[in-house]
């Protein structure tokens, strides 16, 4: 085991680069993509117009820095492929001078993407949790498994923040807002680096705010919400979380692609947070500069380009960083001391994972799906569920004579999971292919919701009409679903998405939607299942928000998952019978209509309903909103600092909140900031910290926050960050739509924050007492 100290592995990697020739400082940046299969297509569009990288045999000749996706490319037996992993990598180091191995690095957001592999619940899941510890034990789990098989680099959390929930990589993120995203994304980093494996950001920044929500579409922040907004997140996860790794995003924000943008790469991430890691090319995007962004004439420029903005190694391959990188040195385009940073960057990181000393051996038995990994999954899924209405019917207290469950994902295995998840990341099937459902090899045990709910209401008799699938359905098909309905004493229909890439899925990377209705003719179905009077829950298994219709004013209750993994129909259908109470709270809001605008909570006055608009862009169900099963009473919030603080303070409020209903319970109490009068125009309010507070029958806890002033900080006229002098308020509430009695403070004076030292974190403390 490596015990070089960071500055004896700095010294070291120093050392090896003055002994390296031009080729191997690049090999160095380079990778090697194995077992993608080619009868199978490409994974992503423009993978074939890539070079496919180097040869095997030259790879080995001059030494290698990444070897691509060695488990998540293709089935892999989990035992084997370690073996064939431990294989090539004595073949890397046999066959260069300094027995350098390459990183490992594999997918890892929704667990480790292996055949076999534990599916967690979506990040959008994680986010509902509003519960860092949790994420992070599962982060921690993740990371075990990855390492025990050979694995060095993760590549998550996303910390992209949602500015348009059509965006079809909304499951990837953790919600709308940037303090929920930078505090549980801070918290998965924690985790999976605990556990040994490089922790990647991405995708460094701005993605998620395409121009109409289109995947790969250009992004035309102006620079105080880039920075307050998109930046923010990953500055939590730099310097609180100090993450090893960040990948620059595919967009181009205001003309300037990130795997180009010196500014980004080098001047904040690097000069003003501090970051020491590598940054890593997204699939292919250092070739895009060239052949999607045309801002380099070739791959030798667009090698150029990337590395002199702060790019170390590119991904998948070595389309620019192998000979085009080795040209654009020959060139004068990149000087080599700009090569030798990157190599000795690279080269520090190996020597602290311990690649260039003797390298564990294969393990002999592998179980990537261990039974501590699907208690955790089982658990971030129970918490993850959200009860978005409730008229009384959930839970159900005594099992129904008969229940219609209906709708196309009641019965889908698949639809629990995430576009990166192993099974549905290599889904390929087409819309029109007449195969509505083709078989997916699951690799672990997943049960379906119908599964789920057989055999947890054993007296009840399960009539299951899908309606259609989830793309279309005939009118016979809406038909049947209705009369099942009408002629149960309950109908239960899960809606939803199934989730794939680039098209393959309604859900997923490159699947974007035009608007926010249920995919197909699901929105009709609902509404003819409503319409059969029968009481209705309408169960929401998705990896966006969509517009339920009439649902909110008619259904019985509404339940809403977001792609709750390999455990989640178990979570499911304990919410509904009762055996467990919902704890999730919405970490994006649920759009009010199918035509409703692009919208979060985080607007200024201006983005809300107002009277110089007809359009109404207020969500049916706001940022936070979440139900239980028991009653919380909560006394009045109380300002426990002085009203007027000067600007390096913090402001400490609490309350004290009651469970006085007859089971157990989660509240979750959240703190937002209101800046009613500033240099800039300000949101409304934005979260600045939360607490879960899990209560018995009975019991009660105060929830104190130290929030500091740094969190009031914006960036000013004169583009820096300021926490201005004035007034404010703090606003404690169940959501970012019921909030009590705000607290007043006011500010003495002006505060100058230099880049890189904003305090980013609430301090939380609970304590719990009986009565």
């Amino acid at each position: 085991m490596d015990t070089d100290t960071p500055a004896e592995a700095a010294e070291r990697a120093a050392g090896l680069v003055k002994r390296m020739t031009l080729e191997e400082k690049c090999a160095q940046l380079s990778s090697l993509w194995r077992g993608v299969e080619a009868d199978a297509g490409d994974m992503a569009p423009h993978q074939s117009e890539q070079t496919g990288g180097v040869a095997v045999d030259d790879s080995l000749a001059r030494g290698l820095g990444q070897l691509t996706r060695p488990f998540g490319s293709a089935r892999v037996d989990p035992a084997e492929g370690a073996a064939r992993l431990a294989a090539i990598q004595g073949r890397i180091r046999e066959g260069s001078r300094f027995g350098i191995a390459a990183v490992a690095h594999d997918e890892c957001l929704a667990g480790f993407m292996a055949y076999g592999a534990t599916v967690f619940p979506t990040a959008l899941a994680w986010g509902a949790t509003f519960d860092a510890d949790l994420v992070r034990a599962m982060a921690e789990q993740i990371g075990t498994t990855m390492r025990s098989v050979g694995i060095h680099q993760g590549l998550a959390p996303v910390l992209d923040v949602v500015a348009d929930s059509r965006w079809g990589r909304t499951e990837e993120t953790i919600g709308e807002d940037p303090y929920l995203t930078g505090v549980l994304g801070t918290a998965y980093v924690r985790g999976i680096q605990d556990a040994g494996i490089i922790a990647t950001l991405k995708h460094f920044a701005g993605y998620s705010a395409s121009h109409a929500a289109r995947n790969f579409g250009p992004v035309y922040l102006g620079p105080r919400q880039f920075a307050e907004t998109y930046l923010t997140p990953f500055e939590m996860a730099v310097r609180l979380g100090r993450a090893k790794s960040v990948m620059p995003s595919y967009a181009a924000n205001d003309g300037v692609p990130s795997h180009a943008n010196v500014r980004l790469l080098t001047g904040i991430l690097r000069e003003e947070w501090g970051f020491d890691g590598t940054i890593v090319g997204d699939y292919f995007g250092v070739n895009f500069l060239n052949s999607l962004h045309g801002v380099a004439a070739d791959r030798t420029a667009a090698a150029g380009l990337a590395l002199n903005a702060g790019v170390d190694v590119e991904l998948p391959g070595a389309d620019c960083f192998g000979e085009p990188l080795q040209a654009a040195v020959a060139d004068g385009l990149v000087e080599e001391k700009t090569l030798d940073r990157a190599v000795e960057r690279v080269l520090t990181q190996k020597i602290e994972l311990g690649l260039l000393d003797e390298l564990p051996e294969a393990p002999g038995t592998v179980d990537l799906d261990p039974p501590a990994s699907r208690a955790l999954a089982a658990e971030v899924a129970r918490k993850s569920i959200v009860l978005l209405a409730n008229d009384g019917t959930l839970p159900l207290a005594s099992a129904p004579a008969r229940v219609a469950l209906l709708g196309p994902v009641a019965d889908d295995a698949a639809a629990m999971l995430g576009c990166y998840s192993f099974p549905n990341h290599h889904m390929r099937y087409e819309v029109d292919s007449g195969d509505p459902y083709p078989a997916v090899d699951t690799g672990v045990a997943i049960a379906t919701l119908a599964e789920r709910l057989a055999a947890d209401l054993p007296g009840t008799v399960l009539d299951h009409v899908a309606g259609g699938w989830v793309l279309d359905a005939t009118d016979a098909d809406l038909e049947a679903a209705a009369a099942a309905a009408a002629g149960a004493d309950l109908a239960v229909i899960a809606v939803g998405d199934r989730s794939s890439l680039f098209g393959r899925g309604t859900s997923g990377e490159g699947c974007d939607a035009p608007d926010h209705a249920l995919p197909g003719r699901q929105s009709e179905l609902l509404e003819a299942v409503l319409d059969s009077g029968t009481p209705t829950v309408v169960v929401v298994i998705s990896g966006r928000p969509y517009a339920l219709g009439t649902a909110p004013d008619r259904a019985a209750a509404i339940v809403q998952a977001f792609l709750p993994g390999e455990e989640g129909a178990a979570a499911i259908s304990e919410i509904l019978t009762g055996a467990a109470a919902p704890e999730g709270r919405l970490p994006v809001g649920v759009p009010a209509r199918r035509d409703s605008p692009p919208a979060t909570y985080l607007g200024p006055q201006l983005a809300r309903r107002s009277e110089v608009s007809s359009v109404d862009p207020t969500a049916r169900y706001a940022f936070g909103h979440g139900l239980t099963y028991t009653e919380f009473t909560w006394d009045a919030p109380e300002l426990l600092s002085a009203a007027e603080t000067g600007p390096e303070g913090r402001v400490e409020v609490a309350v004290r909140v009651a469970n006085t209903g007859g089971r157990a319970g989660t509240e979750v109490v959240q703190v937002y900031l209101h800046d009613p009068v500033a240099s800039t125009v300000r949101p409304v309010q934005r979260l600045v910290g939360f607490a879960r507070l899990e209560l018995a029958p009975g019991e009660a806890a105060t929830a104190r926050f130290a929030v500091p002033l740094d969190l009031a900080a914006l960036i000013g006229l004169d583009g820096q960050w300021v926490v201005e002098p004035g007034a404010l308020e703090l606003r404690l509430g169940r959501s970012a739509a019921d909030t009590e009695e705000p607290l007043a403070v006011r500010v003495t004076g002006e505060r100058r924050i230099e880049p890189g030292t904003r305090v980013l974190e609430t301090q939380v403390t609970v304590e719990t007492a009986v009565g």
